[in-house]
């Protein structure tokens, strides 16, 4: 029986919590710590720490691209800086120029946002590609509660 490989899995949680972050997949991050796939969700099984630190990862991930999105929902201001090389008298001289610059709130941002985070809406109207299919979701979720509290064994 081969000893196991977890004590440097753990001794790398923080480096999979960065590895999550930055999006790679569970099978890439058993592949950069030397075990297979198979051996790697055994290791998640047993040591609730791993599966934390993928958790965490994940959830980071999750708040800088939902930002990021924000930010180009709403559009926002940047300044772009480009550098110039002449020669002068026999010299070189660099020069900057700075330019703000706007990027204009993105419609699709705008929609994915509003769909995602205001299904129900303020005054009951909600935002979503099929209204109709979320009622309908919203009374089936309704029925099946009330058969699960009505139902005597």
């Amino acid at each position: 029986m081969t000893a196991s490989k977890y004590p440097q899995v753990a001794a790398k949680l923080n480096e999979i919590q960065k590895w999550a972050r930055e999006g790679l997949t569970e099978s890439q991050i058993a592949k950069n710590l030397g075990i297979s796939r198979s051996t790697f969700n055994e290791y998640k099984r047993l040591h609730p720490e791993l599966a934390k630190a993928l958790d965490q990862g994940r959830e980071l991930c999750i708040v800088e691209l939902e930002n990021a999105l924000y930010k180009r929902a709403v559009g926002f201001e940047y300044e772009e800086v480009k550098t110039y090389v002449k020669f002068e008298d026999g010299k070189e001289v660099k020069y900057q120029e700075r330019t703000r610059k706007l990027c204009p709130p993105h419609v699709g941002a705008c929609a994915l946002l509003l769909k995602n985070k205001d299904r129900d809406g303020n005054n009951g109207q909600g935002w979503s590609d099929d209204p109709m299919k979320r009622d309908l979701d919203k009374a089936w979720f309704e029925l099946r509660k009330e058969l699960e509290l009505n139902k005597s064994w």
